[in-house]
């Protein structure tokens, strides 16, 4: 493990969903010369060895967090973007479970909640703005 690994681990530690940018900046304070490239190529090969989970969020670059093995989820929401960690869905969850594998081996089933924060509420509370996002709608097949 290079000293620029660790410094992005230690950045993905403080700064859990941030993009590789983010990431960047963060380390740059213990390695002021790592290049965005670099980081790049470190929070690939951080994810391929399972040290980071990327997330793909609709409308953001891809995030980054430590891979800590509790198939958590999230809820975004669709104003600000904010993204929160959920704890894994209990109790019967039949979309968690497919009817058909295809033949897979199921490792993991990944949720994204949507939906609308507390402060954008407020906010669209104080400013009469309307209340239901424009959210595209998806067909699971």
């Amino acid at each position: 493990m290079t000293k620029q690994r660790l410094a992005v681990m230690a950045a993905a530690s403080t700064h859990p969903h941030a993009t590789a940018e983010e990431l960047h900046r963060a380390s740059r304070g213990a390695i002021p010369d790592l290049a965005l490239a670099t980081t790049h190529m470190i929070v690939n090969d951080l994810t391929s060895s399972g040290l980071l989970r990327r997330l793909e969020v609709p409308h953001s670059a891809s995030r980054y967090e430590p891979d800590l093995g509790d198939n958590h989820h999230h809820a975004q929401c669709v104003r600000c973007g904010r993204l929160e960690d959920v704890a894994c869905a209990v109790g019967h969850a039949p979309c968690l479970t497919p009817t058909d594998t295809h033949g897979m081996n199921i490792l993991v089933a990944e949720v994204l909640y949507r939906g609308i924060c507390a402060a954008c509420a407020a906010e669209d509370r104080t400013s009469d703005a309307p209340t239901t996002p424009e959210v595209e709608e998806h067909s699971h097949g």
